[in-house]
């Protein structure tokens, strides 16, 4: 009963988002799956979220709130891109060269923040600007187009989305969960002063933090990039817009995570919007209504677990008739 449990509870949110968007999409007289790319519309978008998902909670979980990650996935796309247009290089050296820049700047991030000792909002603020400025200066304030590099567009195919996803999944599990980092990024979210008293050093865990994070945001600029063919510059926190997409699954990912694994509840949280995502899509519904719809679903969600004991209460007493 327990193990059921267990499987109900992390199964539930992601099949009735599938039940709700397939009765949706059914009503209007639209299949959600009609072809293969609306499946590749899916996949893609779950990998996408799940790297945002996981960069943001590694931070927020420790209460550092991260504004910075959306400028990390524009710059280290921004760098990646011009060394592989410039050297002739395929998607899988532009993605690890992404990746390491990614992961370079989080370190940097991280040490600003480290050394500077302000509230980890105003350094991410700080951090962002300094990144989009370098971006728009390295491609002269015009972006990088490689709409004419097949090689590199290539890339956006469900074999390689499904390989992201579940290298992405497993190196989280295992660094997290199995590690000595992992163990002592948890002790130090259960009690920060009592950790340290024990020994542990908090600041080499913070930037071990942003360098994971900011790895997770260079591989998502890459798809990003790849699958537009171009990358926009964004100035004046123009960047900071991905990370919004980040906060419903990563609550959902928290939810899930009472029964099974928060790393695998994020996932399932990034399946729940690329589901609602690819809804979107199939009926053609404005990114305006997008954003209202959106902003709904997270408070409604929010509502709902932060009366959740509530909830639960009431309803032992119906089953009780009291």
């Amino acid at each position: 009963m327990k193990i059921g449990k267990r499987i109900i509870g992390t199964l539930a949110l992601p099949l009735l988002t599938l039940l709700a968007v397939w009765l949706i999409s059914g009503a209007r007289g639209v299949a959600l799956f009609e072809t293969q790319l609306n499946l590749l519309t899916f996949i893609r978008a779950a990998a996408n979220v799940m790297l945002v998902t996981f960069a943001l909670a590694i931070n927020l979980n420790s209460g550092r709130f991260d504004f910075s990650v959306g400028s990390v996935a524009l710059l280290s796309s921004v760098i990646s891109s011009k060394l592989a247009l410039a050297l002739g290089w395929g998607p899988l050296a532009m993605l690890l060269v992404s990746i390491c820049a990614g992961a370079l700047l989080g370190l940097i991030s991280g040490a600003v923040y480290v050394t500077v000792k302000l509230p980890p909002i105003i350094v991410s603020l700080a951090v962002a600007l300094f990144f989009e400025g370098l971006a728009f200066t390295i491609t002269g304030g015009h972006g990088v187009s490689f709409a004419n590099k097949a090689s590199l567009l290539g890339f956006s195919t469900i074999p390689n989305f499904l390989i992201i996803i579940v290298l992405t999944l497993l190196f989280m599990i295992i660094i997290f969960d199995h590690t000595r980092f992992g163990y002592e990024y948890k002790a130090l979210l259960s009690g920060q002063k009592v950790a340290v008293n024990t020994g542990i050093r908090e600041i080499p865990n913070a930037l071990l933090c942003y360098t994971i994070a900011g790895a997770l945001m260079g591989a998502q600029g890459f798809i990003s990039a790849t699958t537009n063919g171009t990358i926009q510059m964004s100035l004046n926190f123009g960047s900071i817009s991905p990370m919004f997409m980040a906060f419903l699954p990563m609550f959902i990912g928290g939810f899930i995570g009472r029964f099974s694994n928060d790393k695998l509840g994020y996932f399932l949280g990034a399946v729940c919007s690329a589901l609602i995502s690819l809804l979107y899509v199939r009926l053609n519904v404005s990114s305006s209504v997008q954003q209202i719809t959106s902003a709904l679903l997270l408070v409604g969600f929010l509502i709902y677990l932060n009366n959740e004991g509530k909830l639960k209460a009431l309803f032992v007493r119906k089953e009780r008739g009291v």
